[in-house]
């Protein structure tokens, strides 16, 4: 009990001891945000898009059906699950470094010799004991290498995230790639099958003597143009689908796919926000800061590791050569040294100067990444904004071409005009109707870019 007297405030000293942590704390970088999202032309809101849940974007239900099986089966999701498990194991571990490891071991030998070879002679030795280690945190290397797992643990968290946002992007992307795929094949066979009316008509006009064989052969080659429209949207819709499979966690041709018509978004525009939003809301940003996190850190451990360990160890039990004098031969032994560097050449202060560059390093990655961000938004912004635009003059070029087809029609029936013109009128209505097509499909993934570099949907 007298030696207790030095052993307890022994320990409580070490406990004050690492109740200090040196080295600089984490602050955020100045970023110099604007006053409001580049290229957002509706007055400034705090209204935030986090708040429209993509099954409320995506309102089709058999896009609703694809990204629920995608964020079931997709393989990238699932390993940026297991990224979290294992940074949350790395947590524990630099968690459970602060504390003291104690261990109980138990053993039992019977050792033999003969010397001279008369002398034969056995030794019992029995032994229960635990013991302890103990490195003290004076100087918070260890929170240092606590924070540092922590800050890789949440960024991991938020990779997912990024990763969960991407995929619902993606899958809208490809489902709105099919449907626009497949109603450009719609288009095309329709044409087609007035192509071959059209040759038809063409035919009996020259048996008849009414043309020449100039128009049959020129509707018989405009024909042959359209069908070879045909295989090579099907392959593109084959690839589409492949790549969608992918994205389910499916193999090609295990999911039946259908000839999708997918409805165009119904919202009008989204709730930009304001630039701090953005960067609540971004999973790459929320990222990279984490990332930024653990590289200072990292300039803490490195910091840190110049100074001397203090690092306690001890054991306890009992051990005799008779089993049954066993627990009243009691033993313990407590010690404890610092430990340090004393000449290596500077290799510690280089470590440190290293490791403050890679913190200014990730400051700047941190910053590319905003300025990324930023850069992204006002793209969709611009994209979507023109997009309407375009569909608007895509579906009156579209009418007009409608009604010169007509008209072309009307007038080659009447011996007015050539069936050159004619010709002319279809090309010109199919370009207008796939022009459409596109134009439709084209608004639909900018709204989905956008809604994708907002960060809507994150949560």
């Amino acid at each position: 009990m007298r030696k207790l007297r030095y052993i307890v405030p022994f320990l409580a000293l070490s406990l004050l001891m690492g109740s200090c942590k040196i080295g600089k704390q984490y602050k955020q970088p100045e970023l110099n945000l604007p006053d409001q999202v580049p290229g957002n032309q509706s007055p400034m809101d705090t209204a935030t898009v986090s708040d429209i849940k993509w099954w409320e974007l995506y309102s089709d239900s058999t896009l609703q059906t694809l990204i629920v099986e995608a964020l079931d089966n997709n393989k990238d999701l699932l390993i940026a699950g297991k990224r979290i498990e294992e940074f949350a194991a790395g947590k524990k571990m630099a968690f459970a470094d602060l504390f003291p490891a104690i261990g109980i071991g138990i053993e039992g030998e019977r050792e033999h010799d003969n010397d001279g070879g008369n002398n034969p002679r056995y030794m019992n030795t029995f032994e229960g004991k635990f013991s302890f280690a103990w490195e003290v945190d004076i100087w918070g290397k260890l929170r240092w290498a606590n924070d540092k797992a922590k800050a890789n643990f949440l960024q991991s968290i938020e990779f997912q995230r990024g990763v969960r946002m991407g995929l619902i992007s993606e899958v809208a992307q490809k489902y709105f790639d099919i449907s626009a795929a497949h109603r450009e094949l719609s288009i095309v066979k329709r044409t087609i099958v007035a192509r071959r009316e059209g040759v038809r008509l063409a035919r009996l006009r020259f048996e008849s003597g009414l043309t020449s064989e100039t128009s049959l052969r020129q509707s018989e080659v405009e024909l042959a143009r359209t069908e070879t429209l045909q295989p090579s949207l099907e392959k593109q819709i084959g690839v589409l689908e492949n790549e969608l499979s992918l994205l389910l966690g499916k193999y090609p041709k295990e999911y039946a796919f259908g000839a999708f018509r997918a409805a165009d978004i119904a919202m009008d525009e989204l709730p930009v926000g304001l630039p701090s939003q953005l960067l609540e809301r971004r999973p790459d940003i929320r990222a990279a800061e984490q990332s930024l996190k653990a590289a200072n850190a990292a300039v803490g451990i490195a910091f840190t590791s110049m100074f001397p360990s203090l690092k306690l160890t001890g054991s306890g039990g009992g051990e005799s050569s008779d089993l049954s004098t066993f627990l009243k031969s009691p033993y313990w032994v407590i010690g404890g040294g610092l430990f340090g560097p004393v000449f290596n050449m500077g290799k510690n202060r280089a470590n440190w100067k290293k490791s403050e560059i890679q913190y200014e390093q990730e400051v700047l990655s941190y910053q590319k990444t905003v300025l990324t961000a930023f850069k992204e938004v006002n793209n969709a912004l611009l994209t979507y904004n023109k997009n309407k635009e375009i569909v608007e003059k895509r579906r009156k070029l579209a009418q007009a071409a409608q009604s010169y087809l007509e008209l072309a029609n009307l007038q080659y029936i009447n011996g007015i005009i050539s069936y050159i013109d004619v010709l002319d009128a279809q090309r010109g209505m199919l370009d207008a109707e796939i022009g459409l097509s596109n134009a439709l499909r084209d608004s639909n993934l900018a709204l989905v870019y956008l809604y994708k570099a907002l960060g809507g949907g994150w949560n």
